[in-house]
């Protein structure tokens, strides 16, 4: 059964967020997290989608964004299980089926994604101040 299309309204902010399947890691290394960087840039400009916010997390990766959702996603997801696969010599899927996303309506909710997703490594536990995370589009002042 086909799925339902995604609705990403014009100018509406989109939280998603993509899982590895069964929570296994999906960067095993720093050259998986600079190529999945690398994609995400490409096909953001590619389909007109403005990157707000991003973090990659060695299962999952959360990215606040506006624009075409599903083809951008679709096209990164591609690339990235290609390259993870043949990396891995393994076969098959390595998301979670497909991304989950949320409409960010309101400008509260907006800022609370933002530190929600920048402040991930640290609700992790894995660095104690974002600005130590560099998978992140986190800025220091």
């Amino acid at each position: 059964m086909a799925h339902l299309p995604r609705i990403s309204p014009v100018g509406v902010p989109i939280h998603l967020i993509q899982r590895g399947n069964n929570r296994q890691t999906c960067f095993g290394a720093l050259e998986g997290f600079s190529a999945y960087l690398g994609w995400l840039k490409e096909y953001s400009k590619k389909y007109a989608v403005d990157i707000h916010a991003w973090v990659l997390m060695t299962n999952h990766v959360h990215i606040l964004q506006d624009g075409g959702v599903s083809l951008m996603m679709q096209s990164v997801g591609r690339r990235y299980v290609q390259y993870f696969n043949y990396q891995y010599r393994r076969s098959g899927t390595l998301w979670d089926g497909r991304y989950k996303s949320c409409l960010v309506q309101s400008e509260k909710y907006l800022v609370e994604v933002y530190q929600y997703i920048e402040l991930n490594p640290v609700r992790a536990k894995m660095v104690e101040d974002p600005s130590e995370y560099v998978w992140s589009s986190y800025l220091p002042d």
